[in-house]
């Protein structure tokens, strides 16, 4: 007698995707071994060998201005190459890759200048007690954006939003500062109220272009020379930074600072 065939098994549910939140988090930097560090290291190194007045380098130059050997820059250069990060023409030569651009363009659209201001006015009041803040250019005036006063009884008294003349004032004059090639950063003595002394200095932008200025202001009588010595280096060192975080070049900051 023949058997009966055997029902076949109903279809299972398909089993639900997880989600987001069962996803294991990636592994953090520093639980890398250490040659995958150092070949990280090594290609930042290589992708800032490219200059801006270069054609496509070839790989013994590129070798050569990273400090690797050719086998260590032709292996590196393919993974770089494989994310776009540089491009091999046919020739041999390479350039740098468009998945920059697109990096370039998003820390760009990223970008919120209040993330970078308020922690140096932080940093500025913190080491001179004295008010700190950061005026734009708009037009021929210059309005305030950002501040943070002194925390001491006597101190100026100034409000986010005003605006005030370009080219007079510790500020009005640092926003034209590199264009007139004045000492950075700029000294002002009762220059636009009495009795106040500031001192400030342009930040740039990733296009070279003057982003605003940030500067300390201080009541005339506390502006002695230990005051001004404290000041100018913590000024000039909070302009260098804020201008490397908002993509620019500090170089003509450096070269004219006093």
């Amino acid at each position: 007698m023949a058997r009966k065939p055997r029902p076949l098994p109903e279809p299972a549910d398909e089993a639900p995707r997880p989600s987001l939140r069962a996803v294991p988090p990636a592994s953090p930097m520093r639980a890398l071994a250490g040659d995958g560090v150092r070949a990280v290291d090594r290609a930042l190194v290589l992708l800032r060998a490219f200059r801006e007045e270069d054609g496509p380098l070839g790989l013994t130059e590129l070798s050569r201005r990273a400090g690797l050997n050719m086998t260590t820059a032709l292996r590196l250069l393919g993974t770089l190459e494989g994310h776009g990060f540089v491009k091999r023409l046919p020739a041999g030569g390479y350039l740098l890759g468009p998945a920059l651009l697109l990096l370039g363009d998003l820390f760009r659209r990223s970008l919120r200048l209040e993330h970078h201001v308020m922690p140096a006015l932080e940093r500025l009041r913190a080491g001179s007690r004295e008010s700190a803040a950061f005026f734009v250019r708009e037009g021929e005036q210059r309005r305030c954006v950002f501040r943070l006063d002194s925390p001491q009884l006597v101190r100026d008294v100034a409000h986010v939003g005003e605006a005030q003349p370009l080219g007079r004032g510790a500020h009005g004059r640092a926003l034209l500062a590199l264009e007139a090639g004045e000492a950075l950063p700029v000294i002002s003595r009762g220059e636009r109220l009495p009795g106040i002394a500031a001192l400030a200095c342009p930040v740039l932008d990733a296009e070279g272009g003057v982003a605003g200025s940030i500067g300390i202001s201080v009541p005339l009588y506390r502006f002695t020379p230990e005051t001004e010595a404290l000041c100018v280096p913590l000024l000039l060192r909070e302009a260098v930074a804020m201008t490397r975080d908002l993509g620019g070049d500090p170089a003509p900051l450096e070269r004219a600072a006093r």
